[in-house]
């Protein structure tokens, strides 16, 4: 008797045969470096966007994307491995797809997953046998398999059987020159063992590492404690920030000094707030979670509170060091570098920078900001700013010298700090990126410190 080859079956030849098609819907910081990688990996990627800007815009041979360069997008829609769309009926021409839409927290931090299940309805109207989907969006464990299984379940279709599903957490950084999309280890859990192995078959041939687990429980739970991780440990040097503060002690030493450590130590910065896609929301879908199964997450809960207090802890150093040189904030001028949410990049997604200038707003301050990499703080309604749309000044001398004082908020490498230490009166420094320069300016940081000190300890240190 001759075996019929399954769904599964089919699958698994189109991806070991290179001719498999993958859809990924949303083409943002995550969907587009993947496409991209698929179609390094010799796939034809079709993107999905509702945007009609973004489709016209990749179907151009152009990158929307800082991380993604025009060319290889180019190069790659040139050879016809990559290709974008708005129609989402041309899901069922997809042998998998991979979901990489946004996640995010509503006004009181619960998850709002409504990207989620519209792209699912939609991969759902399109469902055929020999399917892969993937979702590869930041969630709570169980997302995968309590909200979309049974959303893909009402197609009939049988799950490991017809049609196959995983979690695999996104690990972008935005500008990060050594991990990118394609050499970051990927994780992956199945909802069942034949779905592990059909995203292993497809994924294994995208990436460099694969990293398989247990579940897709697992793998959701893989990607919130990362970034919860990362969080706690920020909360702790900020908090260790405003301790020196009231110690008189240079953070920064201190922080430098501990991690010349060789174990059992890893170096975390402080800062003026936590911003980026991932770091101040992932650790509130593991609380939300947690707080269905009646129980308290309380040390997420702890450092979240002590992140979020840094944009009115930096927004009082500004107060104290304008009341040093006998002015309010009321009627200052304050100009601030830096609003991206960290250096080299151009996301301002939760950046600590608006929180900053707000809250100097409320207090009548002057603002405006430097930033090379955010020309525009745009009106995209839910921007707490007034006077928006706000742009980027140019920065020289003239500017340094008309304000009252200069907030260092992102360190762009960009900036050049001994011109702001030479031509400013007053600086506020978030990111101890002024020690060492010496100028007419007085220094205030996080906790006190000034440039002059910092550049005793070099010299120190070099002796």
């Amino acid at each position: 008797m001759i075996k019929m080859s399954t769904p599964g079956d089919q699958l698994l030849s189109r991806i070991h045969a290179q001719q498999a098609t993958v859809g990924i819907i949303g083409l943002g910081y995550v969907g587009l470096p993947l496409a991209v990688e698929v179609a390094r990996g010799g796939f034809r990627a079709l993107g999905f966007d509702v945007s009609e800007r973004v489709v016209r815009g990749i179907n151009a041979g152009e990158s929307h994307i800082q991380d993604v360069s025009g060319d290889i997008v180019s190069a790659f829609v040139g050879e016809g491995l990559l290709s974008a769309t708005t129609d989402f009926s041309r899901l069922g021409e997809c042998d998998a797809i991979s979901i990489c839409v946004p996640t995010p927290l509503n006004k009181i931090k619960d998850p709002d997953l409504s990207y989620v299940a519209t792209a699912t309805e939609s991969v759902l109207a399109a469902l055929r046998p020999g399917q892969l989907i993937i979702l590869e969006s930041t969630t709570f464990p169980g997302t995968t398999r309590e909200i979309l299984l049974p959303i893909l379940e009402k197609s009939g279709l049988k799950l490991g059987e017809d049609f196959f599903l995983c979690f695999s957490p996104e690990r972008v950084d935005p500008g990060n020159p050594v991990w990118h999309t394609r050499n970051t280890p990927k994780v992956l859990g199945g909802v069942t063992d034949g779905c592990l192995t059909a995203g292993m078959a497809l994924y294994g041939r995208v990436f460099d590492t694969m990293v398989p687990v247990e579940s897709a429980e697992a793998a959701e739970l893989v990607k919130v404690y990362e970034n919860t991780f990362r969080m706690i440990n920020i909360a702790l040097a900020n908090e260790l920030a405003q301790a020196c503060d009231r110690l008189g002690v240079d953070v920064w030493g201190v922080i430098e000094a501990a991690a010349t450590k060789p174990f059992g130590f890893m170096k975390f910065t402080p800062g003026p707030g936590l911003g980026g896609h991932c770091i101040p929301l992932d650790p509130h879908y593991l609380s939300w979670k947690m707080r269905t199964l009646e129980y308290k997450t309380r040390m997420i809960e702890l450092a979240s509170e002590i992140n979020a207090e840094m944009p009115e802890y930096v927004v009082g150093k500004v107060a104290d060091a304008l009341n040093g040189a006998r002015k309010s904030v009321n009627g200052s001028r304050v100009l601030v570098l830096g609003v991206a949410y960290k250096k080299d990049i151009d996301d301002l997604r939760e950046s600590p920078a608006l929180d900053i200038l707000r809250l100097l707003q409320d207090k009548g301050a002057e603002i405006s900001y430097h930033d090379a990499y955010c020309p525009e703080i745009a009106d995209d309604g839910h921007t707490p700013l007034r006077g928006l749309p706000m742009h980027s000044v140019e920065l020289d001398a003239e500017v340094l010298r008309a304000a009252d004082v200069v907030v260092v908020v992102t360190d762009h490498t960009e900036v050049d700090y001994g011109a702001v230490a030479r031509d400013a009166a007053l600086v506020v420094d978030t990111r101890g990126v002024m020690r060492g320069h010496l100028g007419g300016a007085t220094v205030v940081g996080l906790s006190g410190e000034s440039a002059a000190r910092g550049g005793v300890r070099q010299q120190l240190a070099a002796v």
